[in-house]
């Protein structure tokens, strides 16, 4: 595919992908390329099986002549029967417990020769985990709960399956909160779309973004925009915010056009600030991410895709990312400058928020709406109360988003055990024409 196309159903050379292992155990961000890896345990598999696939497909690890490869899983009917049946048997189960199970390493009778001697028979990871099944003398006795955790824990270490998910403003937020929060500023996908809401983002509207958080901010307001409208990525200093995250998100050529860069000094002359340069700088170098941690590991800017591949090595066939944030031309600089813009939003936690509002707000049309992040109440309730005394804006209202995540399974509905309880402040309002602004 020579254009990458964000409502393509299907992956192509070069797009960018969210891989997801086990279940969320592990989540990795790639980019397919003939040279692309991904390393499972102590292997690495080629990509090259993913490509052309659709969005959502499921691969599993499979022992072929040359070796172990990606195979892709096809789904059928009789499995789904079979699920609806177990659940149907799990729900009139009578109740057992697992008292009487004694865990002293002598349940399992298949020694790890016997699983190397499987594997140099060409065993499948489904095959080793029945035998598992089949050579453990507790098994039977465990309740059914416990029989699909110790069935899904042998899955994972000998089948481990991938599923390829299709790299979108919410996957994309999920796996760095889940794994970096520091580097999106703690942002969380239920906070970012409040963001966008409050902001007022709708089609064909051009918005100014302070986007000191990795670009995530900037990639979500492109694609609530659907290639209308602008997104100005604005920088107070010489040194714009890094935009990494964008190139995740498989932008096409029209939408990454409508992803442009401006300097405050642009707009207008004088209000730039060498002392914010040395701040913008130091924020971009805590917001580079690095491609050999273990977990989550997401691409650089102009890094090759080989996301297990710790010794940083290039290669020139790898496919390159689209390009996003050129810097604004001067007529839309212009128009801005006369029209002024249609939404505000900030998301800058390590910057003064008061003073990169009192720069930008001059620059919103009047009824323009405007949202501000910040992982702490206190800069935003400072920014509320002077919005407040001079009279620059109305609706003014901190909101705090709360979101809890259940786990909704037959007779074990309950919620995560594990979940955030914190996701950041949002201050919003709408600016209003006062007199002495009309008189400026």
């Amino acid at each position: 595919m020579g254009e990458s196309n964000q409502t393509s159903r299907l992956t192509w050379e070069g797009c960018s992908v969210l891989l997801d292992i086990n279940d969320g155990e592990r989540l990795v961000f790639a980019r397919l390329s003939p040279a692309a890896t991904l390393k499972i345990g102590k292997k690495n598999f080629s990509l090259q099986p993913i490509v052309g696939c659709p969005f959502g497909s499921s691969f599993r690890v499979d022992n072929g002549k040359d070796g172990p490869y990606l195979s892709r899983v096809v789904p059928s009917e009789e499995e789904g029967g079979n699920n609806v049946q177990e659940e149907e048997n799990v729900t009139g189960e009578e109740l057992r417990d697992n008292r009487a199970l004694v865990d002293n390493n002598t349940a399992q009778s298949l020694t790890g020769e016997d699983i190397d001697e499987m594997r140099r028979q060409g065993a499948t990871g489904e095959q080793i985990v029945e035998a598992l099944i089949a050579n453990s003398t507790t098994f039977e006795n465990k309740t059914s709960f416990s029989q699909e955790k110790y069935r899904l824990r042998k899955q994972k270490k000998y089948a481990p399956k991938v599923l390829v998910r299709r790299p979108f403003v919410r996957s994309i937020c999920d796996a760095y909160f889940r794994k970096y929060p520091a580097r999106i500023g703690c942002l969380r996908s239920d906070s970012l779309a409040l963001l966008l809401s409050m902001a007022n983002v709708t089609a064909h509207s051009d918005v100014l973004v302070v986007d000191m958080v990795g670009g995530i901010v900037t990639g979500a307001v492109a694609e609530r925009l659907g290639g209308t409208g602008y997104v100005c990525n604005m920088h107070l200093g010489v040194t714009p915010h890094s935009l990494e995250i964008v190139r995740i998100f498989n932008f096409n050529n029209d939408t990454c056009k409508r992803i442009v860069r401006c300097c405050l000094n642009d707009l207008c002359p004088g209000q730039n600030g060498s002392h914010v340069q040395n701040e913008n700088m130091a924020s971009d170098s805590g917001n580079q991410l690095d491609v050999t941690e273990e977990d989550v590991s997401l691409e650089e800017n102009k890094t090759s895709v080989d996301t297990s591949n710790k010794t940083g090595k290039r290669d020139p066939t790898t496919c390159k990312a689209i390009k996003a944030g050129e810097v604004a031309s001067e007529e839309l600089i212009d128009s801005w400058k006369e029209k002024g813009f249609s939404s505000l939003i900030i998301a800058a936690p390590e910057q003064d928020v008061w003073g990169i509002l009192q720069k930008l707000l001059p620059h919103l049309s009047y009824s323009a709406s405007f949202a501000i992040y910040h992982q702490y109440l206190q800069p935003l309730a400072e920014c509320m109360h002077n919005l407040q005394s001079e009279k620059l804006a109305i609706g003014l209202q901190i909101s705090e988003p709360w979101l809890r995540e259940y786990q909704v399974l037959p007779s074990r509905t309950h919620p995560h055990m594990q979940m955030s309880a914190f996701g950041g402040y949002i201050l919003s309002g709408t600016k209003i024409c006062t007199s002495e602004s009309g008189a400026q």
